[in-house]
């Protein structure tokens, strides 16, 4: 159904405005009675057999939502009772600000892609943190963060640090994005020097805390083989929690769809092997010494399994939920269950 009705009729309109239409309809349709239990069962898939134990977290199944659909932390309740283990907010920055400028997301119909040069645009920590206080179940919450566009990067460990404390207390683990092509020169910050700095800046305040929690790194999938080796060096010696890899590409190669040379960071189905080659050199390479959660060009159970057999120990949908429908997660939590 949503294959042959819904999604022609929400591709008919821009992916930005469809977006917020989308979340405006939820929103609506979650306050009435019954329709989060309704959702719950028909989407969730409910089994021990499921669960998974990273970083001191207890995920009640390994697919998760990754950052950048709920930015603002507005339906992070109503998302998980699609069926997801966990939801991932932001990216969040200290300040709000507006991205840039429209159009911004791109729908690749002929490859089940998109491309998006957003550019962090978000309400700000202070708005998205007292949204989360008002967390209403049990769903394990992400908190990506970023720094604003206006912040010089030798001064953007502040940012992440501002973020870090706001948001402390309202989220189950952190993610750190330096990874994003659309803010200016911020990919320059996953060099090793600068990177370090910031992670050991945010262990050390993450280590004052009396139960310090999971930070996790979230990375580029054009990164060279000497890169990624730095970033494994780079995990042990900060000490981190694990990789999410990847974010989106920077190439373009491939794409059959007329509007392939937008700028901006494609995500989709053109990413799907880049995206288990980044997991696959990083689980080998580190013999597995941190977990890695694998993300990119994700659309079938079949996806999924290359990811896990590649390396990563939990998994999340963002193009690929919005190409195949929410009974992906679904799907992918029923094929995991064959095999355990």
């Amino acid at each position: 159904m949503y294959k042959t009705i819904i999604r022609p009729i929400l591709f008919c309109f821009h992916p930005e405005l469809i977006h917020q239409i989308t979340f405006a309809t939820l929103k609506m349709l979650f306050k009435i009675p019954g329709v989060f239990s309704l959702v719950k069962k028909h989407f969730g898939v409910a089994d021990k057999k499921l669960e998974k134990t990273f970083f001191g977290l207890t995920f009640k199944n390994p697919v998760g939502l990754a950052a950048g659909f709920d930015k603002n932390a507005v339906l992070f309740d109503e998302l998980g009772a699609f069926g997801f283990g966990f939801v991932e907010i932001g990216t969040v920055t200290p300040k709000p600000q507006s991205g840039n400028p429209k159009r911004r997301l791109f729908r690749l119909k002929k490859d089940k892609a998109l491309i998006n040069r957003m550019g962090f645009n978000n309400d700000g920590v202070a708005v998205i943190a007292e949204r989360l206080k008002q967390r209403k179940t049990a769903v394990i919450i992400g908190g990506n963060i970023g720094k604003n566009k206006v912040t010089p990067n030798e001064k953007a460990v502040d940012d992440y640090l501002i973020c870090f404390d706001k948001l402390f207390d309202v989220v189950d683990y952190f993610v750190v994005n330096v990874s994003s092509p659309n803010t200016p020169n911020l990919r320059d910050l996953q060099d090793k020097k600068p990177l370090t700095e910031i992670l050991q800046a945010l262990q050390n305040a993450n280590n004052a805390q009396t139960k310090p929690k999971p930070i996790l790194l979230k990375i580029a999938p054009d990164l060279s083989g000497s890169q990624l080796l730095d970033i494994i060096s780079i995990v042990k010696t900060t000490k981190i929690a694990g990789i999410i890899a990847t974010n989106t590409t920077l190439s373009r190669d491939g794409l059959q769809s007329d509007n392939k040379k937008e700028t901006g960071g494609l995500s989709g189905k053109p990413l799907t092997n880049r995206a288990t080659e980044v997991i696959r050199f990083l689980a080998d390479k580190s013999d597995k010494a941190f977990p890695i959660i694998g993300v990119g060009g994700i659309h079938s159970p079949e996806d999924a399994q290359e990811k896990f057999k590649a390396g990563a120990d939990l998994i999340q949908l963002y193009t690929g939920f919005i190409y195949q429908g929410p009974s992906l997660v679904k799907q992918i939590n029923k094929a995991l269950l064959l095999i355990t």
